[in-house]
């Protein structure tokens, strides 16, 4: 799905999204990554179920007021002894699935919030 929005320069937003990918500003991703307004960053996650600890240590750091997790094509919540590191700093955490998240951060971006979006890319 193609999402239409006019985007502020030198800002990412969620272009689009499907089965498999996200698109940041026109580009085709196919493999999970950290959204924020002035970067995006790899995020060595293959899928939900390898979510660890450090998965969540290296997003402790993100200059963002609120991180919203895309779990993939579905809405799932990590335990919450993984989420230790990142509660610890005070980052509001929302959980909700890819699409939702990408909506999302867009909506908070245009609103000049601090957001960022750690997304899973999961292939079907």
């Amino acid at each position: 799905m193609k999402l239409h929005q006019a985007r502020a320069s030198g800002q990412n937003q969620c272009t689009g999204y499907g089965t498999g990918y996200v698109s940041i500003n026109g580009q085709r991703h196919e493999h999970s990554l950290i959204l924020l307004a002035d970067r995006l960053l790899p995020w060595p996650v293959t899928g939900f179920d390898s979510l660890d600890a450090a998965s969540f240590e290296m997003l402790a750091g993100l200059p963002v007021e609120v991180l919203l997790l895309g779990t993939g094509l579905r809405l799932r919540f990590p335990a919450p002894a993984l989420t230790q590191a990142l509660r610890e700093t005070g980052i509001g955490l929302e959980f909700m699935d890819t699409q939702a998240a990408c909506r999302t951060y867009n909506i908070l971006l245009a609103e000049h919030r601090r957001v960022g979006a750690a997304l899973l890319i999961e292939h079907g």
